[in-house]
């Protein structure tokens, strides 16, 4: 079995980048004020772990994105009085409304770009992402947050010994 070339656990509510709004000046920003704090807390989480690799270079080469983002659950999930912190029977087992996935990927990509662990994002040739709630499956979180793998996608054969 290959190791990702990179693994990384990211602590903090996933933002989606993408959608713009106009101010009355005319000058566009981002709509969506999870965006910078997300890309913030992905490029200090990669950071982090680069710190203990000093050879790493950008990826250059084609990669591979392994992404599932913890979202929490809306209030409406959970019972009330005496039935308050329980699941209710109708609640859905995966999250279905905002934020997109795709936009999602893209403030993730953009900041592994920043991080240094991409050269460009122009490298990710496949993408693999999933929005879970906390605790309900293979790389869910206790917490809202993400699990990031990243795979080379050129590996030599020695390389996916290891």
């Amino acid at each position: 079995m290959t190791k990702p070339a990179f693994l990384l656990t990211v602590h903090g509510t996933p933002g989606p980048q993408g959608s713009k709004t106009r101010n009355a000046a005319g000058a566009l920003y981002e709509s969506s004020a999870k965006v910078k704090p997300w890309r913030e807390a992905v490029k200090s989480a990669a950071l982090d772990v680069l710190a203990y690799d000093t050879a790493w270079l950008p990826l250059n080469e084609a990669v591979r994105l392994d992404l599932t983002f913890t979202l929490l659950r809306p209030k409406s999930h959970f019972g009330t009085g005496r039935n308050a912190g329980q699941l209710k029977p109708s609640a859905p087992k995966f999250p279905t409304g905002k934020p997109d996935t795709d936009k999602l990927i893209r403030s993730t990509q953009d900041a592994l770009k920043d991080a240094g662990v991409l050269r460009d994002d122009s490298v990710v040739t496949a993408v693999s992402a999933a929005k879970v709630f906390p605790l309900t499956g293979s790389d869910s979180l206790s917490h809202p947050g993400a699990v990031i793998r990243v795979w080379r996608l050129n590996a030599s054969s020695k390389e996916t010994e290891q």
